[in-house]
């Protein structure tokens, strides 16, 4: 439709050269060449657009097919329009768009909306009570805080972490079976890459190929166990070969909380199959904690590491609770591990710093770390059910999965249909996932074509022209 006060005879614009494809739909051309003209910085930051109006004169198409050009470039947020300004390249888009020539945030071409998976609000930081809390920690610090330290971390950390993972968690954890570490991945290389445990590790069909790749360079190698409903083929580690045999793996990867990146808590059948794998290999269980705070229908699901402390290490971080600028994680351990990550750790290089420890210790003590997630928790629910709200009304054809908890949701495609949707989101400056990103190459069971859409990421102004983009890149009905 046009857009009302927009295009008044008095109105100007800077002219604008566009090169339209010779085939396809005028006004999706129209809309292409504007877009790739803001994506590669042609039409910069606050340019004021031609009336329709002239451009459909410039360009020998129909003005009503500028007008609707513009109209869907306005929803996706490429360009604002109002009253007595005219159209203009909208500030903020174009300003993401240019931050790297030819790259935006994350190495996505040209990305303008953000629903990559595994990250949090940027902008829902909660700055001024971590600052609060950084004042209080270092005001409060004893003089051998700024000293020479301990490779475990700062015991406020460790002793705050105890009291939270337990209370939250379910955790079985005394402080000094807590290594304070810089994440999960970094966690992980110190299993690995320092020698504490050996491979092969059997891990998820689906999961991160970065977390693939940390066990790949330290010659580690990944058997993929099968999912279904329940989670992640557990009952099989007792009769795999790989996973049962003399030399086999005797360390299994989970993300029991919510299984990453196809959703759905573990079974309980089958975190007892993987405890008691774990028991009978004399091996461990690695539990990443992943979204384990964020669940939004259901009852909290506790740790598998709960059930047997001394054959799980639990690991987790700050990175979607807080933010992963701050590089803060944990190693909760059995007895027999400590000493020996210790000694991966070495000395105080791999160390993260002790204002942020201080600070988080502070924070959790105080009940600003708590208050915090209750209240992403809100805000990540209501972002939830907007996907699933616009799913439904735009594209009730698209089966949606892995909402109960966590910060992202599975879009079920047709078969076929994933590269292409994949290219037709970026086209329209969507930064998303495949799920064909996540597979093992060895995974036991047939790829699934689908999306992996994380709405945590886009600040609240921008998480409906989103949504919007997202449900124009969606395959229509089989017979539409």
């Amino acid at each position: 439709m046009p857009m009302s006060g927009v295009d008044s005879p008095h109105e100007t614009g800077s002219d604008v050269h566009l090169v339209l494809s010779p085939t396809g739909p005028r006004r999706a051309a129209v809309a292409t060449a504007l877009r790739e003209a803001v994506r590669t910085g042609r039409l910069a930051p606050g340019t004021r657009l031609p009336p329709y109006r002239s451009l459909a004169v410039d360009l020998g198409v129909a003005r009503n097919t500028v007008a609707d050009a513009y109209a869907e470039l306005v929803a996706e947020g490429w360009l604002t329009a109002r009253q007595g300004s005219g159209t203009r390249v909208a500030e903020r888009v174009a300003a993401t768009a240019r931050r790297v020539p030819g790259k935006a945030p994350g190495g996505e071409s040209g990305a303008v909306h953000d629903l990559r998976q595994g990250q949090p609000d940027a902008t829902s930081f909660p700055r001024a009570a971590w600052a609060a809390a950084v004042r209080r920690a270092v005001t409060a610090a004893p003089h051998d805080a700024f000293g020479p330290g301990d490779p475990r971390g700062r015991p406020e950390l460790r002793r705050a972490l105890a009291e939270y993972l337990g209370r939250a968690r379910g955790v079985c954890a005394s402080p000094d079976r807590i290594v304070v570490c810089a994440g999960f991945a970094h966690g992980l290389r110190l299993l690995f890459g320092g020698g504490v445990l050996r491979g092969p590790v059997a891990v998820e069909a689906y999961g991160l190929p970065f977390h693939r790749g940390i066990l790949t360079d330290a010659a580690v190698r990944t058997i993929p166990l099968g999912l279904d409903a329940r989670g992640a083929r557990t009952d099989r580690l007792a009769t795999h070969p790989d996973t049962s045999s003399r030399h086999g793996a005797r360390a299994v990867l989970l993300t029991a909380a919510h299984q990453f990146p196809t959703g759905g808590p573990l079974h309980a059948a089958r975190r007892a199959a993987a405890v008691d794998w774990a028991r009978a290999r004399g091996g461990v269980v690695l539990e990443d904690d992943y979204d384990g705070e964020f669940r939004y229908d259901r009852e909290p699901v506790g740790a598998v590491q709960g059930l047997d402390p001394d054959h799980v290490v639990h690991l987790g971080s700050v990175s979607k609770s807080l933010s992963p600028a701050l590089r803060l994680g944990w190693l909760v351990l059995p007895p027999h591990l400590v000493d020996d990550v210790l000694a991966a750790k070495g000395l105080r290089e791999a160390w993260t710093g002790v204002t942020d420890q201080l600070a988080l210790a502070e924070f959790i003590a105080s009940g600003q770390y708590d208050k915090h997630v209750r209240r992403m928790r809100q805000r990540y629910r209501a972002r939830r059910n907007q996907l699933v709200a616009a799913l439904a009304e735009h594209a009730p054809h698209i089966t949606v999965t892995g909402v109960a908890a966590g910060l992202h949701a599975v879009l079920s495609l047709p078969p076929g249909t994933e590269a292409s949707t994949v290219e037709a989101a970026r086209r329209r400056g969507v930064a998303l996932d495949g799920l064909a990103d996540f597979r093992h190459p060895d995974a036991p069971e047939p790829h699934r074509d689908g999306l992996v859409v994380g709405y945590a990421t886009p600040p609240e102004h921008r998480y409906r022209p989103a949504l919007d983009a997202l449900c124009r890149a969606l395959p229509p009905l089989p017979d539409a």
